[in-house]
C-alpha cells in the first residue's frame, strides 16, 4: 500500500463558489470551445447560426436549450450499493463543494440552467487508495412524455471523484423516455485510474442533452466510453484537461443511427499540461432516411503542453441511402515541441467485397452484413477492458442488429433500404 500524506492539499481539492462565482483562468483559445459563465444570461438562446450549433436541430430539443422549465420526477436515479466507497445526493451548503469541482464552467445555456436551477446533485466518491472491485451502476431512467410529446424537462448533475491512486469503474446507463439537460463532472487526484462508461440507450422519443468534463490529475488515467442507440436528438459535449503532466485519457465511442435520429458527439481535449496524452476513437453506423449523425473533434495543444501525444478518428458506415454523416476533426497547435499528434475521418458506404467475401463462403445476405458490422464495432468494445461491460454492449448490440441490419436485401427498413 502506497503511503500519502493526507494532509497535503490536493491541486483538485477546491472548486469555486457557485453563486456568483467567476472564471479565473485563462480563456480557452479554441473556436469551438465558447468562454464559460455561471450566470444563465450570459448564455443567448442559440438560434443555429454559431458553429457549435450549426448541425443540431433546435426545433426539435422542445426548448431545452432555450426556457423549458426544469421540473422534478421525470427521470429516477438508481444505483448499485458499495462498501467501500460513497453514493449519495447533496443539496443546500454542501452543493458549492461539487458543483464545478472538474473546473468545468457552463459553455451552454443549458449546462448554466442545469446548475442555477436543480437544488441536488448525486456524488460518487471513491476514497483514496480504494480499488472499487465491482463496477458502480448508476441507472438513470425516464418516466415519458405526453401525449403532446412535450413532457416534463429536467435538469441533473453527477459529479464522480477518485481519490489519489484509487481505481473504479463507472457505468451510467440512460433509459426510457425524457427531456433531459445534464451535466457529469469527472475528478481523478494522483495516480487514479478510471473506466467511465455512459450509454444512452433511450427510447426514440427522448431528447438529451449532455455535458461531461473531466480533469485529470498527475499520472491519473481515464478511459472514458460513449455509447449511444437510442433518443430522438442525443447531443454529448466530453471535454477533457489536465491539472498536471503525465495524465492519460482515452475517449471511445459509438452509435447507431436509425431513420429520424440525430446523434450528435462532440470532443474537446485540452492539453494544457506538459507530457500528457490522449487518444480518441468514434465509429458509427447509420440506417434508413434521415439518420443524421455529428461527430466534432477538438485537440487544442497549449504553449506550455511540450511533449505530449494525441490523436483523434472518427469512421462512419452508411449502411442505406437518405443518411447524412458530418465529421469534422480539428487540431489547434500553439507548439512545435510535440512528441505526436494526428487525425483522422472516415465516411464509407457498406463494403461490397467483405460482403461477397462472407456470401461466397456460404453465410447468407443479412447474416454478412451484421457480422461486419458486428466486427466493425466490436474492435471498440473489446477495448473498454471491463468484461462486464464488454458483454453489456455486446448484447445491446447485437439486439440493435437484429432489428436494424437482419433485415433481407431489399426490404425496408425504417424508411431505408437494407
Amino acid at each position: 500500500m502506497t503511503v500519502v500524506d493526507e494532509a497535503a492539499p490536493s491541486p483538485l481539492s477546491s472548486a469555486p463558489n457557485v453563486a456568483g462565482a467567476v472564471e479565473t483562468t485563462d480563456t480557452v483559445a479554441s473556436h469551438l470551445h465558447p468562454a464559460g459563465s455561471w450566470a444563465v444570461e450570459d448564455h443567448p438562446v442559440p438560434n443555429g447560426l454559431e458553429e457549435v450549433w450549426r448541425f443540431t436541430p433546435l426545433k426539435r430539443l422542445r426548448k431545452l436549450h432555450a426556457d423549458a422549465p426544469l421540473g422534478t420526477g421525470s427521470v429516477t436515479v438508481d444505483s448499485s450499493a458499495h462498501d467501500d466507497l460513497s453514493i449519495r445526493t447533496v443539496s443546500g451548503a454542501e452543493l458549492a463543494d461539487w458543483r464545478g469541482l472538474s473546473g468545468y464552467v457552463p459553455i451552454d445555456r443549458t449546462s448554466a440552467r442545469v446548475f442555477a436551477e436543480t437544488d441536488t446533485s448525486l456524488v460518487v466518491e471513491v476514497p483514496a487508495e480504494v480499488q472499487a472491485i465491482k463496477p458502480i451502476v448508476i441507472t438513470l431512467h425516464g418516466n415519458g412524455i405526453d401525449a403532446a410529446g412535450s413532457g416534463v424537462a429536467e435538469g441533473g448533475h453527477l459529479v464522480i471523484k477518485l481519490g489519489r491512486f484509487a481505481r473504479a469503474t463507472v457505468l451510467l446507463v440512460h433509459d426510457g423516455s425524457a427531456t433531459y439537460g445534464q451535466v457529469v463532472e469527472i475528478v481523478l487526484e494522483d495516480g487514479a485510474e478510471a473506466t467511465v462508461t455512459t450509454i444512452q440507450n433511450w427510447a426514440d422519443d427522448t431528447v438529451h442533452l449532455a455535458q461531461h468534463a473531466a480533469k485529470i490529475g498527475r499520472d491519473a488515467t481515464l478511459k472514458h466510453v460513449a455509447v449511444t442507440f437510442g433518443g430522438d436528438v442525443v447531443r454529448i459535449n466530453a471535454g477533457v484537461e489536465y491539472a498536471a503532466p503525465g495524465g492519460t485519457a482515452e475517449m471511445l465511442g459509438l452509435y447507431f443511427v436509425d431513420a429520424g435520429q440525430h446523434l450528435e458527439h462532440r470532443l474537446f481535449v485540452d492539453h494544457n499540461q506538459p507530457r500528457t496524452r490522449s487518444n480518441v476513437d468514434y465509429r458509427g453506423a447509420l440506417q434508413g432516411k434521415g439518420a443524421h449523425s455529428v461527430w466534432i473533434g477538438d485537440v487544442l495543444i497549449r504553449k506550455v503542453a511540450e511533449g505530449i501525444e494525441t490523436y483523434e478518428s472518427n469512421k462512419n458506415l452508411v449502411l442505406t441511402d437518405g443518411c447524412r454523416a458530418d465529421s469534422v476533426p480539428n487540431l489547434e497547435i500553439e507548439t512545435g515541441e510535440i512528441a505526436g499528434a494526428g487525425h483522422a475521418s472516415t465516411t464509407g458506404r457498406f463494403d461490397d467485397e467483405q460482403l461477397f467475401y462472407l456470401r461466397s463462403r456460404g453465410i447468407d445476405e443479412a447474416e454478412a452484413r451484421r457480422l461486419v458490422v458486428h466486427g466493425f464495432f466490436a474492435d471498440i468494445i473489446r477495448r473498454i477492458g471491463v468484461p462486464s461491460i464488454e458483454e453489456t454492449l455486446l448484447t445491446a448490440l447485437e439486439a440493435e442488429l437484429a432489428i436494424t441490419v437482419g433485415a433481407p436485401a431489399g426490404a425496408a427498413v425504417d424508411g431505408g433500404t437494407a
